[in-house]
């Protein structure tokens, strides 16, 4: 077995001491770092201290998303109807099977310029991986990405990789969108609906298999759902004027929520027994499994959070729970949700009212879970 320097020796075919043709165990990639996923990002907390002083320099006229204010990737202008989408995200395996791993790397990359209502052009590598690590787990991570860059529209064109001690795979993804279409953490507006399309609590089910507190059956269908692309989802919005939407992914559902409160000027209410979730999560959460990325969740909404009287507190954990290759979260008008619902519904796009959007009324920008 494969296993970090600081914990285990690696083991090789030269010098195991195993007779000639005997297997070695499988490597089990979640065994080479201490958190995967969107776990492993840095809190909001301590990123919004250290971007406090980039984006106030002029800017290009051209870049028309970008620091200031933040979204989910930048946008750049180059012609009246086309704008240039870029984005990359990269982070430690989430899951043992190393093609499994580059689907979801890969699908959580694309996210981003889903999330901008952007169509996929081409994507490049941003590989880390210990020198022993085999050649096919490689090569099954890499066929995994691509895959998922075809399914999205677009092709693997290339990458970059650097040895490192604990495996890091990822995206830097191109896409294409029309500047006047795009859509925008600041699109929401007073009376809008929110709409989810995928459940939470994938970071508790990542968590608490990996201490043995939940079944493979309920890892499983959180596999499944962060190696689906929000491809479908975004066109259906696109197709219906959505301009305001994100994805919920490393910040968890309140986290993400109040960036897109922020930057529109309103407050957003989420209602907590709206808030779909992965079979097992609640379940974790009620025995007291958290992850590490969700104390950082919490410390980015506090000041900006309230909680209503008589919501449940595994709930609260749901709503803080970090995501890996989470749904979108879309602010749809009013008059166009039932068109919207059964455009994704034919489809076949889950999908779940979990708010409303408010006007401040002398409030500070912010969200609630009542």
């Amino acid at each position: 077995m494969l296993a970090r320097p600081d914990r285990l020796p690696i083991i090789r075919c030269v010098d195991s001491g195993l007779p000639t043709g005997t297997a070695l165990p499988p490597i089990r990639l979640t065994e080479l770092t201490d958190c995967g996923g969107c776990a492993a990002k840095l809190g909001a907390d301590l990123l919004a201290d250290a971007l406090s002083g980039l984006g106030a320099e002029p800017v290009p006229a051209e870049l028309i998303a970008g620091l200031n204010p933040p979204d989910d990737a930048a946008a750049y202008l180059v012609a009246p109807d086309l704008a240039i989408i870029g984005t990359l995200d990269f982070f430690p395996p989430i899951v043992d099977d190393p093609r499994l791993y580059g689907e979801i790397a890969a699908a959580n990359a694309l996210s981003d310029v889903f999330a901008m209502g952007g169509r996929v052009l081409f994507a490049l590598s941003i590989a880390a991986f210990p020198e022993d690590l085999p050649r096919d787990t490689l090569a099954a991570i890499f066929e995994g990405a691509s895959a998922k860059v075809r399914e999205a529209g677009g092709t693997l064109a290339g990458g970059h990789t650097i040895r490192d001690a604990e495996p890091k795979y990822g995206l830097a993804v191109i896409g294409a969108g029309h500047p006047d279409r795009l859509f925008r953490k600041g699109g929401a507006r007073p009376g809008d609906i929110l709409v989810l399309t995928k459940r939470l609590g994938a970071g508790l089910l990542v968590s608490g298999h990996r201490g043995g507190r939940t079944t493979d059956a309920h890892l499983d269908a959180a596999i499944d759902q962060m190696r689906t692309l929000n491809r479908t989802a975004a066109e259906v919005f696109a197709a219906h004027g959505v301009r305001g939407a994100t994805d919920v992914t490393g910040f968890g559902l309140l986290g993400h929520g109040l960036e897109m409160a922020r930057a529109s000027g309103t407050r957003f209410l989420f209602e907590a027994s709206a808030l779909p979730a992965l079979d097992g999560a609640l379940d974790l959460a009620r025995a007291g499994v958290e992850t590490g990325g969700a104390a950082h969740n919490r410390r980015f909404v506090q000041l900006a959070f309230e909680r209503g009287l008589g919501v449940a507190p595994e709930l609260v954990v749901l709503a803080h729970d970090p995501q890996t290759s989470g749904g979108l979260l879309a602010a749809v008008a009013a008059d166009a949700i039932t068109s919207v619902e059964e455009d994704l519904d034919a489809r076949g796009v889950p999908h779940w009212r979990v708010g409303t959007v408010h006007a401040l009324d002398g409030l500070e920008p912010g969200v609630s879970l009542v």
